[in-house]
């Protein structure tokens, strides 16, 4: 019997009778990070590292929630684990099964590129290896961080020579603050949707560093707040409430704008190469040093990558049906 399996409520490790990231409510939950698809409502107890542990508070007001350090030991019932760092977003965790000289990875989200808010992710050395591959084709690499901050600047400064207010949709949590930290606050006043704003003050409090930032609130803006940029969820842009900025420009960030074609379904006058997810080479780098005898993929390119490992990497690899990647701000989960 596999020490992780797959049931109807989630993975599942049955030594240890607790599960990681489950969909359906169980008594115990592993919790790799705070966005909806894998931190969901129900569970009698979540376990999560010390700095995810706020943002899933918040989101889940009435969890029972208890946290450990990124590398600490957790012993359930003679299983030994532990949680590193995956590069998501703030707290986001690999969480690493080990049980009687068997180890097992599952990735959760991550992303092997490093942004200046996230901890940075550490490959994990195991025999069986769960990874996401939401961007598991070679057409998905990202640009570095200088050279998408730079882009970023560079649009918010057409749209105020043009006299235009540009609207950037990204999800409130992890997208969000790491356009933040790309923004030139020298530029003019950086203004946050509601949900991106909560989000802000939650991660402020556990000590993120961010810059500045006014909530938007009312039904008018004044013409000194004309010249800043608008975060928001990208269903805001869609809604009601983008109309006080009129005229203005928008724009996505978003592994997806690897397509004109997503882009084009999406209505955006622009879109940014800026991804929360591994990259195409992230993902076989993350493989490579991983060392796994057998990868099991999931959520994502999750078949075409695991013919890719069988055939052009001589490992071993499956598919695995898991629920991950529901809606969340009113489009997929945080690519």
């Amino acid at each position: 019997m596999a020490l992780l399996q797959v049931n109807s409520k989630g993975i599942y490790c049955p030594e240890a009778d607790v599960y990681l990231d489950p969909w359906r409510p169980v008594a115990r939950a592993l919790i790799s990070h705070g966005h909806a698809d894998h931190a969901r409502w129900g569970h009698k107890k979540y376990i999560c590292t010390h700095s995810a542990r706020p943002v899933i508070e918040y989101r889940l007001p009435e969890a029972k929630v208890s946290s450990v350090a990124f590398g600490e030991a957790l012993l359930i019932n003679g299983v030994r684990f532990s949680f590193h760092p995956a590069g998501h977003v703030v707290g986001s965790a690999q969480i690493r099964v080990e049980h009687r000289g068997e180890v097992w990875v599952f990735t959760g989200d991550f992303k092997t590129q490093s942004d200046p808010i996230s901890e940075d992710f550490e490959p994990v050395r195991c025999q069986h290896l769960i990874t996401e591959c939401t961007f598991g084709l070679p057409v998905f690499r990202w640009p570095d961080h200088d050279t998408l901050s730079k882009e970023v600047n560079r649009w918010w400064l057409s749209c105020q020579e043009e006299g235009v207010v540009p609207l950037l949709g990204v999800y409130s949590l992890g997208k969000a603050q790491r356009v933040l930290s790309m923004l030139d606050p020298q530029m003019g006043p950086i203004l946050t949707h509601g949900a991106v704003e909560n989000t802000n003050e939650v991660l402020r409090q556990q000590g993120v560093d961010l810059p500045p930032t006014e909530r938007v609130e009312g039904r008018t803006i004044t013409e000194e707040q004309r010249r800043g940029i608008v975060l928001c969820p990208p269903s805001a842009m869609r809604s009601s409430w983008a109309k006080k900025f009129r005229p203005f420009r928008t724009a996505m960030a978003s592994g997806w704008m690897a397509s004109r074609g997503n882009r084009r379904r999406r209505n955006m006058d622009r879109g940014f190469l800026i991804s929360d997810h591994a990259d195409w080479q992230g993902l076989i780098d993350t493989v490579d040093a991983s060392g796994a005898e057998e990868v099991l993929t999931t959520h994502g390119y999750s078949h075409v990558f695991a013919r890719y490992l069988r055939e052009e990497m001589g490992v071993r690899s499956r598919e695995l049906r898991t629920e991950y990647g529901a809606e969340e701000d009113g489009g997929r989960v945080e690519n």
